[in-house]
């Protein structure tokens, strides 16, 4: 099964992973849940909650992590979430500047490059 997701599916994984307990979920996450569910993206329980699996905590990483990467190429002042900053720059994908912010490297540019080029990738 292809495991690539669409805009609404990130969007939907994004408010079930906000979603608090005794929360309805809306009409974005009813769309998606059978396939995100069987993608084992989330869990769906009979009582209607939704639980999130490591592989879809995992993939809303990835996601944060790339946005985080495309933002710092385009202003070197972006602010990144802690997590998203420490694993961009152990992977070597950014450095921290000296006047604050971060820098891409070239790896990072290369990894992007990579990302937009392939066509399966809809982030």
């Amino acid at each position: 099964m292809n495991d690539n997701l669409t805009i609404d599916e990130f969007n939907a994984l994004e408010l079930i992973s906000k979603l608090r307990k005794g929360d309805t979920p809306n009409a974005c996450i009813g769309r998606n849940s059978k396939r995100l569910n069987g993608l084992k993206f989330i869990k769906h329980h009979k009582d209607g909650t939704f639980e999130m699996t490591e592989k879809g905590l995992q993939t809303l990483f990835v996601k944060r992590c790339i946005e985080g990467l495309r933002s710092v190429s385009q202003d070197a002042t972006t602010s990144l979430a802690k997590d998203v900053a420490t694993f961009l720059s152990k992977k070597g994908h950014i450095i921290e500047s000296p006047e604050g912010g971060f820098a891409i490297t070239d790896k990072g540019r290369d990894s992007l490059v990579d990302i937009d080029s392939a066509p399966a990738v809809r982030v």
